[in-house]
């Protein structure tokens, strides 16, 4: 009964709690349904109320220009539709902007003013609060419009001329007449109106209009588009006074737009001094690197290039402000440097200006990167450097004025022709006097520290700017007496003036320091390119901006402060700045050091160093000392090469043809010729088999016009396997250079230089090679570059017909040349293609084997401490005249000879007065296998030159024995040699000559034995 009572009292309770849960469940859903139904009627509601605002929104604007409406009606419906505004609106937005503008042209009418309700003391708020919110929503389309579309372009209009109307009362016509009280007040509106846009972000839309319309190469904005902007953008700096927080909103939003100045500057020269307000501004070093690190790389260059152009316009400014103005350039510049890198990785962007650049790149402005580059162009154009090297310009170049010739009393018709005469004296017999060191210069004062400033901004840009890094160095040389007055003003710093200076510099860290070795790097750079681009007429003839002597004066300078960085060590440990100076240094030095040897200008021991013992450098050498390997690599012309310098080729290890090469003769009959080859013979051998291979008849190779030098024939493959040929004939060079042993083939400069790889080198240029090629050529191809005229007038193309066997041939200097005219802007590129047609292009294929051959057994590294002439002079020894005296001196005697043996006598007598030049040289050859004397003198000749009495025939010589020495010496003969001819060892450098009794028979027989151009059994 109990256990019954209990179920049923579960049961019960399970019943009223699903019930209740039940209940709990219904209401939910009911509230639910209530809350849909809430939202659903609020959508419908609110979409109904959408439809009826919209539809009395179009009713409202369908009457267009039928009725004015007042400014109240517009405001009213203003307010309903910003109510409901969405995008969908964008059209009805677009005719309430223009009935609000309507409404502000209507003349006489101030309740159809819609600024009006301004006045109106309840609307006041109200108003300020919708034009607020009407303005920013012009802006937010502004920032999605593309000006580049004709529609978009209107509509960019219409909402710009919006916030140009309701940020300024200078059009509104409440102000006119006695509302002309009324402007302070509404003049506050509008600033409180402009305060709102700002924290809104109005500058990112300005940016981003203007970089839509103007980052590109053909700009898409209308000049009346680009004057309402730019008004836009300064009317809240002028309004806040040019605060420190608008100007930096200033330039980084508009400022760092693409050429933007370039393209303000066309519709309004007014700048309100913004130059000097945003160079004071960026001259706090804080400022700068604010805006720099907001900027980044790509945004920076264009505020850089917008600085310069703003420069470029305002002369007087950049005058006044040329401290700041070179800091913050400098500054921008070094930010930038930061990034720059010089090769391509996974964290670098390519940048056409700037290289590879670690930052990210905006590739969005590459488009309009051209008109950039123009801008910073102005940074070293003739304007800007006139101004902000007018401390060195200034300066005076003392000069000496010959004294004119008198003039003769003339007419008052005459005095024109009479001053035409007198300048065109004046330029032509003025004489500067030559700069040369002389101290005296404070390099603390305020203006060498504006000089070193200037100096660091152009080197920064050059290592910064490293797309464009050549055409900074051209405007940098434009200017004829920039470098020379530059250098003059070098010449002045310090006490004693020039070098030790800066070698002190060197060992200073200072800031200083730095700045003057800047301006060295500086004047280094510049002067190298420009000797580069020059001609030889316009480095000797019209010597433009330096004089061959100052030449001389600079290479003095430089090489004596190369060798000093090498030998006291500072090169060894040299990073960063100092390495960079020492390669720009160096690269000068090395330009005009090659010049020279090219076409001397110099005396000539101008290039040695008398203090270096090349003994103590060959010992550091042996001890692999570092400063003497560096001297060596960077600065071998130093070294005396009087004393062992040549010989250092010698002392080379061996990597290729160690093994010995033994030659046989075989006479014109048919029969070997007598002797042992112990080299000498292998001399002769290679002798005459390199004077066949390079004859001019035999086409492998050909001669320049004029002084008859070697360089490989084009037409040289009329032969079979004529690469082969090369090959052959570059390895038998090489071993007659390994052997040392010289041979007579004059080769022309430019084929040398590619022998010896120069053609490589950054210095390198073709033009001024081409002279050794074919000088009347030169002269031809320079005229071009002088021609004043219109060049197209000649009827020159890209190319070069050229006669071979018979045929005409043209030959495109690029593709499609035959059909490009050339014309003045590209002249100078047509004489450098032609240059390096002749010299490399043509030949290429025979230099190369040629090459291939010839460093087989030579290592170009071993010739690098060698320039041109001096690596002919190891190949074809001395020209000068063969010595006597020395060879006298370095002679020994054998068999009974002495050097005062009549016979002995009658020799030496008869080499100098009887002999000529030419048969000297053969009387050379004969006995030595070579018509030319060693490098070093006959002191250096192995084994040394020695004569020798003989009594019978080579075959039957046993050798001097105690009676031949005897009869020898006394002059005692066992019968009259007259019969005989003197004979020769070369392989001992060895002279046999019979005890003749008179000296017109040793004259006689020593005359045919040389000219039958036999070594041995003559006799």
């Amino acid at each position: 009964m109990f256990s019954a009572t209990q179920s049923s009292k579960s049961e019960f309770l399970d019943k009223a709690r699903q019930a209740r849960e039940e209940r709990k469940g219904y209401k939910e859903r009911e509230r639910a349904a209530t809350l849909i139904q809430a939202l659903v009627r609020r959508f419908l509601c609110r979409c109904k109320l959408q439809k009826q605002i919209r539809k009395e929104v179009d009713d409202f604007f369908q009457d267009v220009g039928t009725t004015k409406r007042n400014a109240l009606s517009i405001f009213k419906i203003a307010r309903k539709l910003l109510f409901i505004f969405c995008q969908e609106d964008k059209l009805r937005f677009e005719k309430l902007c223009r009935s609000i503008l309507g409404s502000m042209e209507v003349e006489n009418e101030p309740k159809v003013w819609y600024v009006s309700l301004a006045l109106s003391k309840d609307l006041t708020i109200p108003w300020i609060k919708q034009i607020k919110d009407v303005l920013w929503v012009s802006c937010n389309f502004l920032k999605k419009l593309k000006p580049d579309i004709l529609q978009d372009n209107k509509l960019v209009t219409l909402y710009l001329t919006m916030l140009v109307t309701f940020t300024d009362t200078s059009t509104w016509k409440i102000v006119r007449g006695k509302g002309e009280a009324l402007r302070p007040a509404l003049t506050r509106i509008c600033e409180n109106i402009m305060g709102h846009l700002n924290q809104k972000g109005f500058y990112s839309i300005l940016q981003i209009l203007l970089t839509n319309g103007l980052a590109r190469s053909r700009p898409s904005l209308t000049k009346g588009t680009l004057t309402a902007v730019f008004t836009l953008a300064l009317r809240p700096v002028i309004a806040a006074h040019f605060s420190d927080n608008l100007l930096r909103s200033l330039l980084i939003h508009i400022m760092s737009v693409p050429a933007v100045v370039s393209h303000i500057n066309t519709i309004t020269p007014e700048t309100h001094d913004l130059l000097r307000k945003f160079t004071l501004f960026l001259s706090r070093e804080e400022q700068c690197v604010d805006i720099c690190v907001c900027l980044e790389g790509s945004h920076t260059l264009c505020l850089l290039g917008n600085l310069i152009h703003l420069g470029y316009l305002n002369e007087k400014v950049l005058e006044e402000e040329a401290n700041h103005f070179v800091k913050d350039l400098t500054d921008m510049l070094s930010y930038c440097q930061r990034y720059v890198s010089q090769k391509k990785s996974n964290l670098t962007h390519w940048h056409p200006v700037l290289g590879w650049f670690s930052q990210t790149v905006d590739y969005g402005l590459n488009e309009s990167m051209p008109l950039v580059t123009k801008q910073l162009q102005y940074l070293w154009g003739m304007p800007v450097i006139r101004t902000l090297f007018s401390d060195v310009l200034s300066k005076k170049l003392e000069t000496q004025e010959p004294t004119p010739p008198p003039q003769p009393t003339t007419s008052q018709n005459n005095l024109p022709v009479k001053s035409l005469f007198k300048r065109a004296f004046q330029k032509s017999a003025s004489v500067r006097n030559i700069l040369k060191p002389v101290g005296g210069r404070r390099v603390d004062s305020a203006e060498v520290q504006k000089v070193c400033s200037i100096c660091v901004l152009y080197q920064t840009a050059l290592t910064t700017l490293t797309q464009i890094r050549l055409q900074i160095l051209t405007g940098l040389t434009y200017l004829d007496d920039l470098l020379p007055k530059l250098w003059a003003f070098i010449c002045e710093l310090g006490p004693q003036g020039g070098l030790k200076l800066f070698m002190e510099c060197l060992n200073n860290d200072t800031e200083e320091s730095k700045q003057l070795l800047a301006m060295l790097m500086l004047f280094c750079d510049c002067s190298r390119h420009l000797i580069t681009i020059l001609d030889d007429i316009e480095v000797y003839e019209e010597q433009i901006s330096f004089k061959t002597e100052e030449l001389v004066t600079i290479s003095s300078f430089l090489n004596t402060f190369v060798y000093k960085m090498v030998w006291d060590g500072i090169l060894e440990n040299a990073k960063g700045e100092k390495l960079d100076l020492f390669h720009s240094v160096h690269g000068w030095l090395m330009v005009l050091y090659e010049r020279d040897c090219r076409r001397r200008f110099s005396p000539d021991d101008n290039w040695l160093r008398k203090d270096l013992k090349p003994s103590l450098l060959f010992q550091e050498l042996e001890k692999g000392k570092r400063r003497a390997q560096l001297l060596l690599q960077y600065i071998p012309h130093v070294i005396p090469h009087k004393n062992d310098g040549y010989d250092q080729l010698r002392r080379l290890p061996v990597n290729s043809i160690k093994g010995v090469i033994r030659v046989k003769f075989v006479n014109d009959l048919g029969v070997d010729e007598a002797g042992i080859d112990q080299d000498g013979v292998f001399k002769e051998f290679l002798e005459e088999i390199i004077k066949k291979v390079f004859n001019p008849a035999l086409n492998l190779f050909k001669t320049t016009s004029g002084n008859e030098r070697l360089y490989p024939s084009p037409t040289s493959y009329i032969h079979e396997n004529h690469l082969q040929l090369f090959e052959f004939v570059g390895k038998m060079l090489g071993k007659a250079m390994y052997e040392g042993i010289v041979v007579d083939v004059p080769f022309a400069s430019f084929f040398l230089s590619q022998v010896m790889g120069h053609h490589h080198s950054t210095f390198y240029s073709s033009i001024d090679e081409l002279p050794s090629l074919d000088s009347e050529f030169y002269k031809n191809l320079t005229s071009i570059k002088r021609y004043d005229g219109d060049v197209g007038d000649l009827g020159l193309t890209l190319s070069y017909d050229e006669d071979v066997m018979g045929q005409l041939v043209c030959h495109e200097l690029i593709p499609g040349g035959k059909t490009m005219q050339v014309t003045n802007e590209n002249k100078i590129s047509y004489i450098h293609l032609m240059a390096h047609f002749r010299m490399h292009t043509q030949i290429k294929e025979q230099t190369a084997a040629f090459i291939r051959g010839y460093r087989s057994i030579i290592n170009p590294e071993w010739l690098h401490m060698f320039s041109t002439p001096e690596v002919q002079r190891l190949v074809s020894g001395d020209n000068a005249e063969i010595d006597l005296d020395d060879l006298k001196k370095h002679t020994v005697y054998y068999g009974g000879f002495h050097s005062s043996h009549r016979v002995i006598i009658w020799l030496w007598d008869i080499l100098s007065s009887d002999f000529s030049s030419e048969e000297r040289a053969m009387f050379l050859k004969f006995v030595t296998s070579c018509s030319r004397p060693p490098l070093l003198g006959f002191a250096y000749l192995k084994p040394p030159f020695s004569i020798r009495c003989v009594e019978v025939s080579d075959d039957q010589d046993t050798g001097d024995t105690l009676g031949s020495v005897l009869r020898g010496f006394f002059t005692i003969r066992k019968k009259e040699p007259g019969g005989r001819l003197p004979t020769s060892s070369t392989c001992f450098n060895l002279l046999k000559l019979p005890n003749y009794s008179k000296k017109s028979i040793l004259r006689d027989k020593l005359r045919y034995a040389i000219s039958m151009n036999t070594g041995f059994e003559l006799s």
